[in-house]
């Protein structure tokens, strides 16, 4: 039997990120969550070893639970945004023109994860550097020239940025 309610009201497929098709997509959060955890990475490596009193490591346990809460939220909305961004966003046709799309999503998953498990300055790094990868993809899929700029944020180094 025919549901009634699908003859008066046929049903229509649409596709978006979201529930409202806005077509919004934009990297940048997650190069700012990237960032966030390079600058953790440094802000805990900075730290050195506690002082001898009470208030000392106490002061120092705080900034490391904090620091480290931080680093870890901000991995994993890297994760989130680039996953977001590859899941409803691109298309097959992308992928013959940027075949490591991937590979570039998939070590951006591998590395969010790594900096979450350790002070990792490295793998930090290795983050930003596919998030940026994957702005530069992201963009030059839409046709938009990017180019990299000073970040002029504490944590330095360059961002992805429209041209």
């Amino acid at each position: 039997m025919r549901n009634p309610l699908a003859q008066l009201f046929p049903i229509e497929t649409v596709h978006a990120h979201c529930d409202v098709p806005c077509g919004i997509y934009d990297p940048a959060l997650a190069q700012t969550a990237a960032q966030t955890v390079v600058r953790m990475n440094q802000l805990i490596e900075a730290l050195g070893e506690p002082g001898a009193s009470k208030a000392d490591r106490d002061k120092h346990a705080h900034a490391i639970a904090r620091y480290t809460a931080v680093k870890e939220e901000h991995a994993e909305l890297a994760k989130r945004e680039v996953r977001i961004i590859w899941g409803d966003y691109f298309k097959p046709e992308h992928l013959d023109k940027f075949p490591d799309l991937h590979a570039v999503v998939w070590n951006v998953m591998k590395l969010g994860s790594k900096a979450r498990q350790n002070v990792d300055a490295q793998a930090a790094t290795d983050l930003l550097a596919e998030v940026q990868k994957f702005a530069e993809i992201f963009w030059s899929s839409k046709g938009v020239a990017t180019k990299r700029v000073a970040s002029n944020q504490a944590v330095g180094g360059e961002s992805v940025v429209v041209a």
